[in-house]
């Protein structure tokens, strides 16, 4: 156990400067995507500031253990991730899904929250890879 959580440990120690380049991306993908679902009225959150909580507090960390394994690792164990953030959201009712929205039509209802899971975990590895590019041309041979 303790081998586990020094991984984990180990993976979330990072660079300062890295940290805040994933808080502000995951901050401003979370709000666009808020934003859109809201728009286009498929989902939204109940509370602005719970793109803080999701988004940050939860994607970030798992971002960072996630990172450096394959595309289809971080994917898939993203889904994991993303299906009880969903399954809570929605079981909570923290997070609203506007009747007969697009997903549910065309996926149908009860498909509605593993669609929302399977779209959102490419979020894992697409947001390493884009903090990653951020980041190197942040910060490239600085240290």
């Amino acid at each position: 156990m303790r081998e586990y959580w020094n991984f984990i440990l180990q993976k979330v120690t990072v660079d300062k400067r890295l940290l805040l380049v994933y808080s502000v991306v995951y901050f401003l993908w979370g709000m666009g995507m808020d934003w859109f679902g809201q728009l286009v009225q498929i989902a939204k959150f109940t509370y602005w500031w719970q793109v803080i909580t999701c988004y940050i507090l939860y994607m970030v960390p798992i971002s960072l253990i996630l990172r450096g394994l394959p595309f289809h690792m971080q994917y898939a164990y993203g889904l994991v991730a993303m299906g009880f953030l969903e399954f809570g959201g929605y079981a909570l009712q923290t997070s609203y899904a506007y009747p007969d929205n697009i997903l549910d039509q065309l996926f149908n209802i009860r498909n509605f929250s593993l669609g929302m899971a399977l779209f959102f975990a490419l979020y894992f590895p697409l947001g390493n890879w884009l903090v990653g590019k951020i980041y190197g041309a942040l910060f490239r041979r600085e240290s």
